[in-house]
């Protein structure tokens, strides 16, 4: 899926590239930073859902997060007031700022942006997101006021999302825009180019509001297998790489940062496999697995174990612990080759994993070989992300999500009945109505204490049902040349890659 540089002269010939002035407005490749990732974005447009947790590079939200993940003022001058009822949000902008085609950031902006996300003719991932938004309008070109259906507590944190140029969209179908391959943006950087599956190519903004970048641009370049990434960071192609943590070794000039995150990894289960499709399997596959051996062994220690979807750094968090089921009064009997069956089926099933992710398919092994203990044979297959998307609502997947921003994200659209087989929000299609409502009472509420009872439902019918077997939570692990200064690590979530990683911040990153 991804078309790969083959050789360090293909980043070489990029930095040449950057020290042109036609092509990012500096004269010093020296000053441009070259990182690397797996995953590479399907758009740059923040309505089709590029980096909606901020630190996009190329975008501000009204709201940025800084070093602890606290909600700071961006492109609103101060944090957005709310009303006492919580229904009415009012955000006054910036003022002086400029997209970066000089064009004056207004209200009305910000007003397009939100509308179409919320536009059923624009295919955003995000609306669900903003169900609670019943309209957004602007009084006066600095004044953006948002009107909510019911108080929805974590709301400002819905305000990261980039704010792109009315003018460049309006009358255009969002969808198939140019602007989604080169977009405008408020942010520390421009686009120069993005060549698809190879690398982003980012100039710096020198008038950026937040003041201009500390270095001249930055190469993003997507490589998506983690051997090929870890052998070319080895080259030496890169100032800071993500890397598996076992293949994050042997590195001399460079130093390792093992950055918290509420990523978890767990093994999704369809609903509609004989076998996934029986709660005893899944309560027994969820005991069996030993989550500290891979945390050991398969994170070389980068890790913990993981119960559920919540983290336990969050004040949300409710421990749940595996309950042992017994197979044989399930009706699933051990037979010769102790592989239990029941009523002529066998408790096997395929348990995909994407071939390029090293961490996966060990995840993948281990979970096999721990099933097998409880007379369960897993078969593991290592595919594309084309072959393996068409699979998920048939067939069990190692997959991978999470955030530390607020327990509503991600685990409303993952596990909420409605949203059964919708692509990967709950490709099992797992349906539950306790659990529906728990979390439909965690966005509605904005009293805390009512919201962690919500959660503490959520999480325990969760565990009840086990329609996943989640086994880690993951530190990301970087590398890093020694000569780079200004690294900040914060707790991430499980989608960073371009945007939200540990160069969140790389617009203040200098060479010692």
């Amino acid at each position: 899926m991804l078309r790969l540089m083959g050789t360090a002269a293909a980043v070489l010939l990029a930095l040449t590239a950057c020290s042109n002035p036609d092509a990012t407005g500096s004269t010093s490749a020296g000053n441009t930073f070259v990182v690397a990732t797996s995953g590479e974005p399907d758009t740059l447009n923040p309505v089709l859902g590029y980096g909606t947790d901020g630190a996009a590079l190329i975008f501000d939200g009204l709201v940025a997060r800084d070093a602890s993940n606290t909600l700071i003022p961006a492109l609103a001058a101060e944090l957005p007031a709310v009303s006492g009822d919580g229904r009415t949000i009012t955000a006054k902008l910036r003022s002086g700022v400029t997209f970066h085609d000089g064009t004056p950031l207004t209200a009305g902006d910000v007003v397009f942006t939100y509308t179409s996300v919320l536009d059923p003719k624009v295919d955003s991932t995000l609306r669900s997101d903003l169900d609670m938004l019943a309209g957004v309008t602007a009084p006066d070109p600095s004044t953006v006021v948002f009107a909510l259906k019911y108080a929805y507590a974590p709301f400002l944190q819905r305000l990261t999302l980039g704010i792109v140029p009315a003018g460049a969209l309006e009358g255009q179908d969002v969808n198939k825009a140019g602007f989604n391959q080169k977009p405008v943006g408020t942010g520390p950087y421009r686009v120069t180019s993005w060549t698809p599956g190879d690398r982003l190519v980012l100039a710096a903004n020198d008038t950026y509001w937040g003041g201009k970048p500390a270095n001249s641009g930055v190469i993003v370049a997507f490589v998506a297998d983690d051997n090929v990434r870890a052998q070319r960071a080895r080259a030496g192609e890169f100032d800071a790489v993500e890397l598996a943590p076992k293949l994050a070794t042997a590195f001399s000039g460079f130093t390792v940062h093992r950055v918290p995150t509420a990523d978890y990894r767990g093994v999704m289960l369809p609903m509609g496999d004989p076998v996934t499709g029986d709660v005893a399997i899944r309560k027994a596959l969820d005991a069996a697995v030993d989550r500290q051996a891979m945390v050991t062994g398969v994170l070389a220690g980068a890790g913990d174990p993981a119960y559920g979807p919540v983290p336990p750094t969050s004040a949300f968090y409710t421990a749940t612990e595996p309950a042992p089921v017994n197979l044989d009064e399930a009706g699933w009997v051990a037979g010769g080759d102790g592989i239990r069956a029941k009523n002529g089926q066998r408790a096997e099933f395929s348990l995909m994993y994407p071939a390029t992710d090293s961490l996966r398919k060990e995840l993948a092994l281990a979970v096999t070989a721990d099933a097998r203990k409880a007379g369960i044979e897993v078969k593991p297959e290592g595919l594309t992300w084309d072959a393996i998307e068409p699979r998920m609502g048939d067939d069990a997947l190692i997959m991978g999500w999470g955030t530390p921003y607020d327990p509503d994200f991600v685990s409303y659209k993952l596990f909420g009945g409605q949203f059964a087989g919708q692509g990967f929000f709950n490709p099992g299609s797992y349906r539950s109505e306790i659990v529906d409502k728990a979390l439909q009472d965690g966005r509605d509420n904005a009293d805390t204490e009512r919201r962690k009872a919500a959660y503490a439902t959520f999480q325990q019918q969760l565990a009840a049902d086990a329609p996943w077997v989640f086994l880690t939570y993951l530190q990301h692990t970087y590398v890093v040349r020694d000569d780079v200064a200004g690294v900040t690590p914060r707790v991430e979530a499980h989608e960073h890659d371009v945007a939200n990683s540990l160069w969140w911040n790389i617009h203040t990153w200098t060479r010692k």
